[in-house]
């Protein structure tokens, strides 16, 4: 299963396959907790998604 991803540089929407996708959180200047799942391009380029903290906990990729 393909994780979709929007790529601002192609105005497109990408699919990427679960090898290449990672599990991440970010913590902003307020200490709030946001969730999100970064994937990697075939040109290698990194691609971040968020979603919620019930769709984090429920996905079973690496933590990067």
């Amino acid at each position: 299963m393909a994780v979709e991803f929007y790529d601002v540089k192609t105005r497109k929407k990408v699919k990427v396959e679960d090898k290449d996708v990672t599990k991440t959180t970010f913590t902003t200047k307020n200490g709030q907790v946001r969730y999100g799942v970064r994937g990697k391009t075939s040109d290698g380029r990194t691609l971040t998604k968020f979603v919620s903290k019930s769709d984090w906990d429920s996905m079973k990729y690496p933590k990067s």
